[in-house]
């Protein structure tokens, strides 16, 4: 089943910046993932995702992001930023490049 995520984080988007950096040169596969998207928000910055299933989205982020982000030297505004906010949600409709329907 397509998986949807969107996580807000209370830091600025220069942590996404290279949190990115880090995460796409690391050479772990996103297998699964369908859509990534990194924005700057008023209070820090989302990322929206949609994954082939959950279980993609669970492996990848313990196995490629958590390291990537246990790696990174926190500054105090990250250090003192509130958890990240996550909300789940289910995928409509996604159209994908060329016209391919997956939902």
């Amino acid at each position: 089943m397509v998986y949807g995520i969107v996580t807000d984080v209370a830091a600025p988007a220069e942590v996404y910046d290279a949190l990115h950096a880090r995460v796409t040169s690391s050479g772990g596969e996103a297998v699964g993932l369908l859509v990534h998207i990194g924005r700057a928000t008023a209070g820090g910055f989302q990322v929206i995702e949609v994954w082939e299933s959950e279980e993609d989205c669970r492996r990848y982020t313990a196995e490629v992001v958590a390291p990537a982000m246990a790696a990174m030297s926190p500054g105090a505004e990250v250090a003192s930023a509130p958890p990240p906010g996550v909300e789940e949600f289910e995928v409509r409709g996604l159209v994908l490049a060329g016209g391919e329907v997956a939902v």
